[in-house]
């Protein structure tokens, strides 16, 4: 059974106390706190196996074992198929904009790329730099529960659109989009699917294989790791992009996208990131003990966003923006604006508690537009991770009561 304060002990940032107050960390959906099994391998490489790949010495086929185990840690992680599907970078953004400069060689002028007003401008960005090549780019409609318009997408998805970028979950308001019914759609139109998992990898699990994407991206760092982009390729489809590469460098999946010299140690955080995850659920291998993890974590998570959010609709003058936790899967995200305070001024306010919050629009900054909350400063994000409290919670809304 899932323990909140047995999986905080392997985080040393949560015991820190600031002028004699502990930290509250609710800014997860920015990056989380990191594990000591991380640091520690971390640590580990640089002391025993820092060397570059591919020679014949112990050090670098330490290194290119690391690599390897990584590789085939978030293959387990994201239900792919091997270990080659999955490719890294240096943050999924640099990652997006490797593939759109590799598909822009491909697609013809007049072709179609669709994106969704929801999304992180790391999964707008490359896609709209492709008009300078004169691919139409079109938007699916964020509606103002904050939910994507299905009916819209339906109807600008057509023969002539060669890809689909959409997020399977909002960094800026936790809502989690319908993948299955946009994938039942792309099919209809022989249409690519890539899918930006930032913000959904660190709550729930993922398949791949069952989900049947072309490309998912997500991001390390985001679930307990360090800062590296992930890339999942469906096989054989990387091998056909003509993406920037050197003639020295691998031409197929994964190294295909891959320049220079990867961040070694970084690695193998990545894969102590993926192991620690899995070590905290039960089954017979490493993917169905990451399953069973994610289970406990979510139930845990959704446990107290329900609180925080049904502690905030009933504060006055705050107002909780997106879907309430009723509506069907949700991250457990929570962001709200107060009727006279900015963003900015209630996390100035919050830090006073030492509550780590985030205020704007967290990239996402066409959504916060389309809702109308731009101009005012965008809004303040609560963001639960697996190692937060109903302790923290409550402090939380006694904190954001007094405003």
């Amino acid at each position: 059974m899932y323990s909140v304060q047995e999986f905080r002990k392997h985080f040393p940032s949560l015991k820190r106390v600031y002028q004699n107050k502990p930290l509250t960390f609710l800014d997860g959906p920015g990056g989380t706190q990191v594990p000591s099994q991380v640091t520690d391998a971390i640590t580990h490489y640089y002391h025993q196996s820092n060397s570059n790949t591919h020679g014949v010495f112990i050090t670098t086929r330490e290194t290119d074992e690391t690599i390897e185990s990584m590789r085939k840690s978030m293959s387990v992680f994201l239900g792919a198929e091997h270990p080659n599907t999955i490719s890294v970078g240096q943050n999924m953004t640099t990652l997006n904009f490797a593939l759109a400069r590799g598909m822009g060689r491909i697609f013809q002028p007049g072709d179609e790329i669709l994106i969704t007003q929801l999304d992180h401008e790391g999964n707008r960005g490359p896609w709209l730099s492709l008009r300078e090549r004169g691919i139409i780019i079109k938007e699916v409609r964020l509606k103002p529960d904050g939910r994507l318009d299905y009916e819209d997408m339906e109807r600008k998805l057509s023969e002539r659109t060669r890809l689909l970028a959409m997020g399977m979950a909002s960094n800026a308001i936790g809502t989690v989009n319908d993948i299955e019914t946009a994938r039942k759609l792309t099919y209809k139109t022989g249409t690519w699917l890539l899918l930006d998992a930032v913000h959904y990898a660190p709550h729930f699990s993922i398949d791949v294989c069952k989900i049947g994407c072309d490309f998912l991206l997500c991001s390390a760092y985001k679930f307990y790791g360090p800062h590296v982009g992930i890339l999942y390729s469906r096989p054989g489809l990387l091998d056909n992009i003509p993406t920037d590469h050197l003639r020295t460098a691998g031409q197929t999946a994964p190294d295909k996208i891959e320049t220079g010299t990867l961040n070694h140690a970084a690695l193998a955080g990545v894969d102590a990131a993926a192991q620690f995850l899995w070590s905290f659920g039960e089954g017979e291998n490493e993917r169905s003990r990451l399953i069973n993890a994610y289970g406990h974590i979510g139930t845990h998570e959704r446990k107290l966003a329900e609180k925080l959010y049904s502690g905030l609709s009933s504060t006055p003058g705050v107002k909780v923006i997106g879907t309430d936790f009723n509506s069907g899967l949700r991250a457990p995200t929570v962001s709200f604006v107060h009727n006279r305070l900015t963003a900015e001024e209630v996390c100035k306010k919050l830090a006073t508690e030492n509550i780590c919050a985030w205020d704007g629009h967290f990239y996402a900054q066409r959504a916060i537009e389309v809702l109308g909350l731009l101009e005012g400063g965008g809004v303040t994000r609560l963001g639960l991770s697996a190692y937060n409290t109903e302790e923290e919670i409550a402090n939380t809304l006694k904190a954001i009561e007094k405003l």
